[in-house]
């Protein structure tokens, strides 16, 4: 009676786990990204990037890109760098038109670039701003249409551009970017007037709509920042919930923008400055980054100038980390959200980089840092094997104790607690190297779902993108039928091999005394290749290959042991 309720539980148990992990895995864990490629009548086609395709603004007012950009053509500065292009709108000093030239939408070659800047009256609209507020005299406003002394900015080759007002205060933005994804920006304010004049310089960022990318328990996409020496994440809603004051905060050695899962908009005050700064909502589901410098007096005769950073680009992690020894953009590496194992993670990510920078392939980098973390765990690995292969050793000693005490319950513990003992045997030998890749598992979904380096990086055949689940699945007879089955049933190649290597490390650990529990291990592999089934391709490839070398292993060790040996001896006689 007992067995049947223990085997009821678990088919039940089992059946919630298939059926709740679809949307608890969205909630804690999603997958790196989308599924990129599809197999469609046997061939594998390129899926639309969902990056692409965010979320509209209102559609009564939309304009086509090209239209925008055509119509502002003469009133901009060119943005030329070897990884940006686009341009700076003179109307308003925005920075609202920039695409990350090494980035694509999809795997295909001839897939557009990443666009990450897009100007006001255009879908998804996303831009930066500067200017100055004032109360005594007439000041630049997001309709001021400047004059800039040069026509490209790029690095090396700076743009300044101009506006002065009626009353002799000249106003001046001097532009630089560099070879990557920084802008500098000084706003300087000189005053030809009669008196002293007061101004507070401020920068923003405008967004329409929320991330594309889901913002999740384990990573957080929105608004962001470094400020009071701590990593702050805010939702949107708690923006909006604010009201027309935002949220507000003082920003001193630190940053504040937009998080998505790979880019990043941020503004950095100037060394030394406090700012006051806010997250606030707009109208038409747009929200606004922003900070205000404190008031300054301009004396007559005299100027002052203040300083921003503004990073627009991927968040690539060595280039954040020297952007903040080198430029002194504080903490800005944690716009990726390593969470509280950085410290663990960070390592995996700078082996799994070195080795995909050496060999020049993702899938083959992330097989080789497993024979790294396999090396590394080899002796413990090859003590819980030694204690595993005594525990088969003894198997038949068991067998001989449950038969005799089978009406015994109580003795027939006691008897192979005393077995266990005497051969020095630990029955829970072999869960210690599983719990021992828990972390390391961790972490490296982390980089996976993280890190930009390895998006869209292929491996072989039909593997073109492993940061997205595995596209080749039976259930649709390898794309020949007609639909596209729901990403947990959508059980990929990789995912059957992760089942297929389970179970064969499962048959080779010791049999479960209470036969039930031998039924439950006997499922677990199964219920594990549903559950991995819409992770990344390449945390599935690096379970299949631990798995194989884990069981070349204990076979290995298996082979060379001695009580096994006399215990195969006995009985071939």
């Amino acid at each position: 009676m007992d067995s049947s309720r223990n085997m009821i539980m678990a088919i039940v148990l089992s059946a919630l786990v298939l059926i709740g992990w679809s949307f608890l895995s969205e909630q804690i864990a999603p997958t790196a990204t989308e599924p990129s490629t599809e197999f469609v009548d046997g061939e594998q086609v390129v899926l639309p990037n969902a990056e692409a395709d965010p979320a509209p603004d209102s559609p009564a007012a939309l304009r086509e890109l090209s239209d925008v950009l055509t119509e502002s053509r003469g009133d901009r500065i060119v943005i030329e760098t070897p990884r940006l292009e686009g341009s700076i709108n003179l109307r308003g000093a925005r920075i609202d038109d920039l695409v990350l030239l090494d980035y694509r939408q999809t795997i295909e070659d001839n897939s557009p670039p990443i666009r990450l800047l897009t100007p006001e009256g255009v879908e998804a609209a996303n831009y930066a701003h500067f200017g100055w507020a004032s109360e005594d005299i007439e000041a630049p406003d997001g309709d001021t249409l400047w004059q800039a002394d040069g026509e490209t900015l790029a690095p090396g080759s700076p743009v300044t551009m101009q506006w002065r007002n009626d009353t002799g205060q000249l106003f001046e933005i001097i532009l630089e970017v560099d070879a990557n994804f920084l802008f500098s920006v000084d706003q300087r304010i000189s005053n030809v007037g009669d008196g002293p004049v007061s101004a507070r310089s401020y920068a923003l960022i405008t967004r329409t709509g929320e991330s594309p990318d889901p913002d999740t328990w384990l990573i957080h996409t929105g608004p962001a920042g470094f400020w009071a020496d701590d990593l702050n994440h805010i939702d949107f809603d708690d923006v909006r919930d604010a009201g027309t004051q935002g949220e507000r905060f003082s920003v001193s050695d630190g940053w504040l923008g937009f998080n998505d899962k790979y880019w990043l908009t941020a503004l950095v005050p100037g060394a030394g400055d406090t700012v006051d700064a806010a997250f606030v909502p707009l109208s038409g589901d747009r929200y606004q980054a922003v900070f205000t410098s404190a008031p300054a007096v301009v004396p007559a005769g005299r100027a002052i100038t203040g300083s921003t950073s503004f990073f627009a680009g991927a968040k690539e992690t060595l280039l954040l980390e020297r952007y903040e020894a080198e430029r002194g953009l504080n903490q800005i590496d944690l716009a990726i959200d390593w969470g509280w194992f950085y410290w663990f993670e960070l390592p995996i990510f700078y082996l799994l980089h070195w080795l995909f920078m050496t060999v020049g392939n993702f899938g083959v980098a992330i097989i080789l840092m497993t024979f790294v973390v396999r090396g590394l765990m080899f002796p413990i690995a090859q003590k819980q094997f030694s204690s595993m292969a005594g525990m088969r050793a003894v198997q038949p000693k068991m067998k001989e104790i449950q038969d005799r005490y089978k009406d015994d319950k109580p003795k027939m513990q006691q008897e192979v607690l005393a077995l266990y003992q005497r051969e020095k045997v630990n029955p829970l030998a072999g869960c210690l190297p599983i719990f021992l890749q828990i972390p390391i598992f961790y972490a490296l979904y982390k980089v996976l779902m993280l890190s930009v380096e390895m998006r869209h990086e292929p491996f072989a055949l039909w593997l073109q993108d492993l940061s997205a689940p595995d596209p080749l699945t039976p259930v649709n007879l390898f794309g020949l039928l007609a639909f596209t089955p729901p990403s947990w049933l959508a059980i990929g190649i990789l995912p059957i091999l992760l089942g297929i290597t389970m179970w064969l490390q499962f048959k080779l650990n010791p049999a479960q005394m209470d036969p039930m529990q031998q039924k439950i291990f006997g499922i677990m592999p199964w219920v594990f290749m549903v559950i991995m089934a819409p992770f990344a391709a390449g945390l599935q490839l690096y379970w299949v290959t631990s798995n194989i070398l884990t069981i070349a292993q204990q076979k290995w060790l298996y082979s060379r042991d001695p009580r096994l040996k006399e215990q195969a001896k006995m009985a071939k006689e």
